[in-house]
């Protein structure tokens, strides 16, 4: 299976559109200021001689910055052609070129004074490379560099980036390894697999495959490096890890990477592993809103079911990994329960980063505030930028790329994983089949698809069933629905009503498939109580409420007077109404005096108090 790529699905969509949009037309040249204020720019003309000066920026991966923005800029150029925004990466990629050494090294701090690291905990001893790839980030900076001009070739088809790029991980199949002229080390922080393995997509070098697979399987090995411990995921090999732990967002993009060696090398060991991690991040470790990495202290997970709210951590950049790791298992296996961790980040704890203005951010995403304590960074609510400007620039490369996690397709079968108003074409079977989606989802469940194969053809249209619909808030026990949602899915064929058959979670048709076809879904939704398991001490007595794939917040602000009096009763009613012009247009959820917001819009009106889970009074 393999997912529609991004240029092949245009979105029209009244949820999605406008988030990217304001990436594309705010965040994007927001970020390139704020990169350009604080010296980003600045390291790569110094490095190259072209300016003087000392290394301007606090951290060691300040360059990351700069590659994520032309990621997520060059997928917004595959949607939204701009011909000033191809100019301005084009700017952007010579000044990175100025940068590079001319072995193709590229860590701009290092190349600028190699004893004088931007952070403190950057180990040096002779100044020289790679002497500290535990806190360098020499590698990750490479991850960066890779996956971004593997965008930017795919988006534009310019080779300037790419071979910055090539020319970099050339370096690294010379310097890293087993032998008497290599290194033998992993990486600190984990990406540069997940790169090299695009570059290798791009190029078919096998050199580039063969050193990802190097650096996985040599973490948790003693005898090839010092190790950096469970923080870094490096406690004991890989295939050996069946607890989730450390660093959350080096953990998913070192799951991604390992998803990714099992799927290309068939390699069971690896997809053994990768599921007993995913099993117990999910069944264990995942919040109600699908963030994950529970404790502010080395952004890391907690242990089993520890899952608080008020220090909640739940890093945005974690949120954005999970969804890139669940979406290549999803390719792998094909199985519904990873598009049910995917909708229920996306809709949550994702989009939560990113204030409804486009210009400012969550690093974490807490469940609670009361107002006073400053969960982000040093701030209660968004702020404009940090120091550590990972989070930020993450939505941007991720955004813009959305559309690619709606359809995938196999020999015979397109599946449709997510509902958004969209026109796509996607190919199967030696021909083009065009599908278009009308939706309000998530607002409400209905969702009319018109069908337009090319030539009449058979094959099997797989609609996702969604978790919420079936019962499930996540796989395993973690959290359970009160009372099981009582409505069942309508489903029609051109104006037909037709007996649905579901599958692994997706309603199959197979037929024989005309131009003009069409399908209407009605997804029933109803305002459900969650609870999570007796584990979860912290939420015992508790409830969270969602409708759709929608989890709900209550503010202080809209609740001054009941705040301290919030609480859900087992026969408690619920209204739903929409508000087109609050907080760009949401369902507002209503119960006696209470109200409240999807939980993503929350901290967009000042600080205040905030609650997800409720007391629920027998």
């Amino acid at each position: 299976m393999e997912p529609v790529n991004i240029r092949n699905v245009r979105l029209t969509d009244d949820f999605w559109l406008p988030i990217i949009e304001r990436v594309q037309e705010k965040t994007i040249d927001y970020a390139i200021n704020k990169i350009d204020e604080e010296g980003r720019l600045e390291n790569f003309l110094i490095a190259g001689g072209a300016m003087e000066g000392e290394v301007r920026g606090a951290m060691p991966f300040d360059d990351t910055d700069v590659y994520k923005i032309i990621e997520g800029a060059s997928y917004s150029l595959i949607s939204s052609p701009n011909t000033q925004l191809s100019r301005v990466l084009d700017s952007l990629i010579n000044i990175i070129e100025t940068g590079q050494e001319e072995d193709g090294y590229l860590t701009t701090w290092r190349t600028i004074n190699p004893a004088n690291p931007p952070a403190e905990w950057v180990e040096v001893d002779e100044g020289k490379r790679w002497e500290s790839l535990y806190m360098s980030h020499e590698l990750y900076n490479a991850g960066h560099l890779y996956e971004a001009a593997a965008a930017h070739y795919e988006a534009t088809g310019k080779r300037a980036f790419l071979d910055i790029a090539l020319k970099n991980a050339d370096l690294m199949v010379k310097t890293f390894g087993d032998g008497a002229d290599k290194i033998s080390a992993v990486p600190g922080h984990q990406i540069i697999e997940t790169g090299l393995i695009k570059l290798y997509n791009v190029t078919g070098k096998r050199e580039y495959l063969d050193l990802a697979k190097y650096f996985l399987d040599n973490r948790g090995n003693p005898e090839n490096h010092k190790l950096f411990g469970e923080y870094s995921q490096d406690h004991i090999p890989v295939i050996d890890q069946e607890e989730v732990v450390g660093h959350a967002v080096r953990a998913v993009y070192m799951y991604a990477a390992m998803t990714d060696i099992a799927a290309i090398e068939n390699d069971s060991s690896y997809l053994k592993a990768v599921n007993k991690l995913w099993n117990n991040m999910v069944t264990k470790k995942m919040y109600v809103t699908g963030g994950i990495g529970a404790k502010h202290e080395n952004e890391a997970f907690g242990e089993n079911y520890e899952l608080p709210n008020l220090t909640a951590y739940n890093e945005t950049c974690a949120a954005i990994g999970d969804v890139y790791w669940n979406h290549r298992l999803h390719s792998l296996k094909g199985d519904v329960k990873y598009f049910d961790i995917i909708e229920r980040s996306l809709y949550n704890g994702l989009i939560s980063g990113l204030s409804l203005d486009g210009k400012k951010f969550f690093y974490p995403n807490a469940l609670e505030s009361d107002g006073k304590y400053e969960f982000n960074q040093g701030a209660c609510t968004r702020k404009d930028w940090f120091d550590c400007s990972c989070c930020p620039t993450n939505l941007i490369r991720f955004l813009p790329s959305m559309q690619g996690l709606i359809y995938s397709k196999s020999n015979n079968a397109i599946y449709v994983n997510l509902y958004a108003s969209n026109k796509a074409k996607i190919g199967l079977n030696y021909h083009d089949v065009e599908i278009a989606q009308q939706t309000s989802y998530p607002w409400s469940g209905e969702v009319e698809l018109s069908v337009n194969p090319e030539i009449p053809s058979n094959f099997n249209l797989k609609l996702r069933v969604p978790g919420w619909l079936r019962n499930e808030v996540l796989p395993g026990d973690l959290y359970r629905y009160v009372d099981e949602l009582r409505l069942k899915p309508e489903l029609s064929v051109n104006g037909k009503i037709t007996d649905i058959n579901i599958d692994n979670g997706y309603i199959n048709l197979q037929r024989d498939w005309k131009k003009g076809d069409t399908v209407t879904i009605k997804f029933p939704m109803e305002v459900r109580r969650i609870i999570a398991n007796q584990k979860v001490s912290e939420d015992q007595g508790k409830v969270a409420l969602e409708y759709g794939p929608i989890v709900y917040a209550f503010e202080e602000i809209d609740n001054k007077e009941h705040f301290k009096n919030l609480e859900v009763g087992v026969d408690t009613k619920f209204h739903l109404e929409k508000e087109k012009d609050f907080l760009r247009g949401v369902n507002v959820l209503n119960f006696r005096e209470f109200t409240g917001i999807p939980y993503y819009a929350w901290s967009n009106r000042g600080v205040g108090k905030m609650k997800v889970w409720l007391p629920l009074k027998n």
